[in-house]
């Protein structure tokens, strides 16, 4: 696997040790939130990027669900970012 400094890991054992659902892990690395690699049919993740990552959940706690929350909208994501669709009104 690329680049040795890395651990890699199975979503699998990602799952193990941080109590993640397989299926939202692999989602993870899909869409970019994790570093994430595909070979095949398996996901691995970049073990220190899921520590980090949980660690940052673990820190907001319920925030977490907080659409409106700074660094969402700051990404123009959430519920601060305009519209997609010009003719649909913000929420």
């Amino acid at each position: 696997m690329p680049n040795g400094d890395t651990e890699w890991i199975t979503t699998t054992e990602a799952a193990a040790l941080t109590g993640y659902n397989i299926v939202h892990l692999r989602r993870l690395a899909r869409e970019g939130t994790l570093v994430g690699i595909k070979r095949g049919r398996d996901w691995f993740v970049d073990k220190a990027a899921l520590l980090t990552y949980k660690e940052h959940m673990d820190q907001l706690e319920t925030a977490k669900h907080n659409p409106w929350r700074e660094e969402l909208t700051d990404a123009e994501r959430g519920r601060g970012r305009e519209p997609e669709n010009p003719a649909m009104p913000a929420p």
